[in-house]
């Protein structure tokens, strides 16, 4: 099973709602713990072990400006895929999650006006400080890839992990 679901808001603390912040944590956090919940139970009465595959971020691992509540939320995710891994291990469930960078999806994509305080024209890559090396940002198709790889029953012995996928920006 894999709990993919997220969003966020780039706004700085001070500007943010607790409505906001509210709607951002139960989606990125609450909604994992359910589905992690819902999932052990019935891998749990199915009796044969289990993978379970949460979302959490580079964010998750290191705080960002203006991502107050998505940082908070993809913290407390890897938090529970730690828990959850620890727990549901004696059932022959293994829990990882996955923690992409910049990926090129809706999530990240720049508006075309100044509206974030970012100029027109600017890229992803410039506008998150990263390394050229890392243009342009990978796709979805990346992600998936070690998503299948942990779904496999090979993947066994990897538990409670949290797998940066950002091209070497950030290091465990």
């Amino acid at each position: 099973m894999v709990a993919n679901a997220g969003t966020c808001e780039f706004v700085e603390l001070v500007d943010s709602t607790a409505d906001k912040w509210d709607e951002i944590v139960s989606v990125n956090l609450r909604g994992t713990m359910l589905s992690y919940k819902y999932a052990a139970m019935q891998m749990i009465r199915q009796g044969r072990g289990g993978r379970i595959i949460g979302a959490s971020s580079v964010a998750g691992k290191q705080g960002f400006p203006t991502l107050s509540a998505y940082t908070a939320s993809k913290f407390g995710a890897r938090g529970l895929t730690q828990s959850a891994a620890i727990e549901l291990a004696k059932h022959k469930i293994t829990v990882n999650a996955y923690a992409p960078g910049v990926i090129d999806t809706g999530m990240v994509a720049l508006p075309q006006d100044t509206e974030r305080g970012v100029a027109r024209g600017t890229t992803i890559i410039e506008a998150f400080g990263l390394p050229e090396r890392l243009a342009p940002p990978p796709g979805p198709d990346v992600i998936a890839s070690l998503v299948s790889y942990l779904a496999k029953p090979e993947a066994y012995f990897i538990t409670g992990q949290t797998i940066n996928v950002d091209g070497g920006v950030f290091f465990d």
